[in-house]
């Protein structure tokens, strides 16, 4: 199974998000009937880049593109990333069966730390509170695979267990707590083994600053 990218792929990725920026951006400003047409135009050639190197069908990529509206930016991810003892918490993807930390996209008109409350409650079953940003990642400095078709910031967010218990979710089919020597197989989609040994880094020193890419 492919695991990673090539160079020249990872270029076609950034060339093709490029060209949808451009082009929603274009949309947004202009006036002009025959420009709107050329944009949409460049919006249809980056959906169809993507498409071809991606797991994606080019339909989707469109209908996807399709859904931006406004100036085109980043999104934003959240992970919780809860300790107990010497062990980080981890749950079992249902849709690849490997294992992440909670985490998900953030909703519009919610904060960071509502975001990653509301996640983990919801893939765990536990209730915890947001205490500290230990790292702002940029997807695409990493080793993620496959490539998203947006840009997208992941915030990694210790937090403290103030109640619930574990159950599983819909999206999860496994809860538990693994020290950094048995780090089990990852969705690397959504984490990776160098942003794991961060985190445990951050529970041997807590004063270490927030990692910043």
């Amino acid at each position: 199974m492919k695991n990673e990218m090539k160079k020249g792929e990872n270029n076609l990725i950034k060339w093709a998000r490029d060209l949808h920026s451009i082009s929603k951006n274009g949309l947004l400003y202009t006036k002009n009937s025959y420009d709107h047409e050329r944009y949409n135009k460049i919006s249809n050639i980056a959906s169809e880049m993507y498409a071809n190197i991606s797991n994606y069908e080019p339909s989707m990529v469109k209908e996807l593109f399709n859904t931006e509206i406004g100036y085109n930016t980043p999104k934003v991810e959240s992970r919780g990333v809860v300790f107990k003892g010497n062990s980080m918490l981890f749950v079992r993807e249902n849709d690849d069966g490997l294992w992440s930390i909670p985490g998900g996209m953030v909703d519009q008109n919610e904060t960071p730390r509502q975001a990653v409350e509301r996640e983990v409650k919801e893939e765990t079953g536990y209730h915890v509170k947001a205490e500290k940003l230990l790292a702002l990642m940029d997807r695409d400095s990493h080793s993620h695979y496959p490539p998203h078709p947006f840009s997208v910031f992941k915030l990694f967010i210790r937090c403290k267990i103030i109640g619930g218990k574990a159950r599983k979710s819909f999206e999860t089919d496994e809860i538990k707590f693994f020290k950094e020597d048995e780090i089990p197989e990852l969705s690397i989609s959504r984490i990776t083994e160098h942003q794991i040994k961060k985190m445990f880094e951050h529970l041997n020193n807590l004063t270490l600053p927030t990692d910043l890419d």
